[in-house]
């Protein structure tokens, strides 16, 4: 069995994305237990379960499936027949024939709640895994926006605005892309995929694309006693921190840009964003590619740009139901011309932004459809063994979000007031006509060229 390199970070009331709806529960399982490259098959093959992993994987799932009992928002389920879910996927566990099969089926059990933020978290690989491409779903199509230099992709000559039509051959849809990235690159990470892609220029072609694999530690001392490994964990937080780091410009006098790539910054933080902002007629908010985060920082966020008390919406939870506000800074809030720009990416505490803003008339928002996935969850670590300890963990869907139209965003997702999608030729040339447009808006002007190479893409180090 694995061993995790760190423990799961716990954490609270966050609005997270993760989605596994729309494949069968059978594919699930199969694309989990697919056998692996032959060139990668010591580091990555299945191998045929052994007693004690099959009790770990038993372990786990009485943990998982004992604290979705306890937790979970809907006291029915989603209709759910819970118990006779336990009792299935106890006796899957006893007759997979891998660990890899194991755990998926703990996944397959979650999944059947078809809960975008109640899912599976299974213990850390001793491996990094990376394509070194980024593909995002535009309106209903995968396209490659990003191609990391010398990767494999980039040998094979994948290039940006290059449309995927096929992964393993399976077409990556809205509905179906964000199980595929779950099952290929977290619960079991391939060492290759099969690709159908198509150029900008409409030429088809299929290739094998090999993910960067570098061996990780299987134990790691986290004490301070000459080990250099609590100091490499602490470098890649640093990084982390720095990818994830809030960016900001000004167009013009009147404009100011903020992307904001996660709702985890503080009240200080968001409040330090917008004392910037307020210098300004007018704020481009850019929610694109936001999973969401924090509640606390959806509330600061909200009262930075509301002069008045808002009601967000309603927390529903299996014991009742209780109003969601952002208290406003009052004098001290935003009140020039607000435009929020979204895409499928942007999940929940984006998703309910974009949508508060929506409903009360604050600003436009521009893009594409977001993901759907807007739940509150609280994520559950745990641990098993002694002297080599497996950390895994669950996130679990601990309220729904009613907004003040009585209607949830799960599974629907925000329709922006203007849908703008930029074209496979867009993508190739690095331009951005969304962000572009939402310049014009603003009554300042920023060609889609330009606009494109405001906020350059940062791979983080390998």
């Amino acid at each position: 069995m694995w061993r995790a390199q760190a423990p799961f970070q716990p954490f609270h009331s966050l609005l997270v994305l993760t989605r596994l709806s729309s494949l069968p529960l059978a594919l699930l399982v199969y694309l989990s237990s697919c056998p692996p490259l032959p060139a990668q098959q010591n580091q990555l093959a299945p191998q045929k379960i052994s007693k004690q992993d099959r009790d770990e994987a038993q372990y786990m799932f009485n943990n998982i499936s004992s604290d979705v009992k306890k937790h979970y928002y809907d006291p029915n389920y989603r209709g759910v027949d819970w118990t006779t879910v336990i009792h299935n996927t106890e006796e899957a566990i006893k007759s997979s024939t891998s660990l890899n099969h194991a755990l998926s089926e703990i996944a397959a059990a979650l999944d059947k709640l078809d809960d975008s933020h109640t899912f599976f978290l299974p213990p850390s690989r001793p491996y990094t895994h990376d394509f070194g491409w980024r593909l995002v779903i535009f309106g209903n199509r995968c396209f490659v926006t990003q191609v990391r230099p010398q990767s494999d992709a980039d040998t094979k000559g994948i290039k940006r605005g290059d449309e995927i039509l096929a992964l393993n051959g399976f077409q990556p849809t809205r509905e179906s892309f964000p199980r595929m990235t779950y099952v290929f690159n977290v619960l079991r990470p391939q060492p290759h995929l099969r690709v159908a892609v198509r150029s900008p220029e409409g030429q088809s072609r299929e290739l094998e694309v090999l993910a960067a694999m570098r061996q990780r530690k299987k134990v790691v001392n986290l004490t301070m006693n000459g080990s250099s490994d609590i100091w490499d964990i602490i470098r890649e937080a640093e990084t982390r921190a720095h990818l994830g780091r809030g960016r900001w410009l000004e167009i013009d006098n009147d404009v100011m840009i903020l992307k904001f790539p996660g709702f985890y910054f503080d009240e200080n933080e968001v409040n330090e964003f917008f004392n910037k902002a307020r210098k300004h007629k007018a704020l481009i908010l850019d929610l694109r590619g936001n999973p969401g985060g924090s509640v606390d920082t959806l509330k600061a966020l909200l009262g930075e740009v509301f002069d008045h008390e808002v009601k967000i919406g309603d927390r529903v939870t299996r014991v009742g139901s209780k109003s969601m506000e952002a208290k406003s800074r009052g004098h001290n809030a935003f009140t020039g011309k607000l435009v929020v720009l979204v895409d499928s990416r942007s999940a929940s505490a984006s998703e309910i932004c974009s949508r508060v803003i929506q409903l009360e008339k604050r600003g436009i928002v521009l893009g594409d459809q977001t993901a759907g996935a807007v739940m509150e969850a609280k994520r559950f670590s745990y641990k098993s063994g002694l002297d080599t300890v497996v950390f895994y963990g669950a996130s679990i869907t601990d309220a729904d979000i009613v907004m003040t139209d009585g209607k949830s965003l799960e599974h629907v997702g925000v329709t922006p007031d203007d849908v703008l999608l930029p074209t496979a030729q867009d993508l190739a040339a690095d331009r951005d006509p969304v962000l572009s447009r939402a310049a014009d808006l603003c009554g300042s002007k920023l060609t889609p060229e330009a606009a494109g190479k405001l906020f350059p893409f940062e791979w983080p180090p390998q």
